[in-house]
């Protein structure tokens, strides 16, 4: 797997489909000075499904070189098809890889790049090895980057029943204090997608916790439990 050539495809692909009005528009609603072709996540997809059969890798070294040449282009959609190929090729989601997905946190620091490799990609090494992640992500969750401490509140919001209830409510509690909207949005987020697993424990918690947790975190959580807000 050539990453150039990669590279070069995936650029040709994105200003085929590209639309300059929406690119403003789009920059516009993530407030950010990246460039955007304006491509939306439709069509990024079919390029993804281009790109997953003719450049595969072949082992973690051509996965990372990949997903890192993606992910350096200039381009908004080119780090959304990093993050979108490093969760296509689930295979290669392995511990080795860690360095690279908080890098694309840190580097990525806006919740549309931040929480995919939160869920998707820090998610999937937790749960394939609870105990050496939660070891990683309890550093994360007391880290001055706010977005790992983001991650280390998210990681775990697809876990359903494999979900460490204690962990996450640990966490909700290291970060409760928060003034931060993405702090406080990712709290309220974590509890009610647990509480589709277990509304008894997130009920309980809210309501041994409500005092320190922000308004908004605990309008998040207590979203579709019988609780009075």
């Amino acid at each position: 797997m050539d990453a150039a050539s990669l590279v070069a495809f995936v650029r040709t692909e994105l200003r085929q489909r590209g639309d300059s009005t929406r690119a403003e528009a789009m920059a516009a609603y993530m407030k950010t000075d990246m460039p955007f072709y304006g491509v939306g996540s439709p069509a990024r997809r079919e390029v993804l499904r281009m790109v997953r059969g003719s450049y595969a890798p072949s082992d973690k070294d051509d996965y990372r070189t990949a997903v890192t040449a993606l992910w350096e282009g200039p381009s908004r959609e080119e780090k959304h098809l990093a993050i979108d190929y490093a969760i296509a090729h689930r295979m290669f989601v392995k511990p080795a890889a860690l360095d690279l997905y908080r890098r694309m946190v840190v580097e990525g620091a806006w919740w549309d790049l931040v929480d995919p490799v939160a869920t998707h990609l820090i998610g999937s090494l937790h749960r394939a090895d609870p105990e050496a992640m939660s070891k990683v992500l309890g550093k994360w969750i007391v880290s001055d980057d706010m977005w790992l401490r983001r991650t280390a509140i998210l990681a775990q919001l697809k876990h359903k029943h494999a979900t460490d209830r204690d962990l996450l409510f640990e966490f909700c509690l290291t970060c409760a204090h928060e003034s931060e909207f993405f702090i406080r949005k990712a709290i309220g987020w974590a509890l009610r997608e647990y509480a589709k697993t277990d509304p008894d424990a997130v009920t309980t918690f809210l309501q041994e916790h409500r005092a320190e947790l922000s308004g908004l975190s605990f309008r998040e959580a207590s979203k579709h439990l019988d609780m009075a807000t």
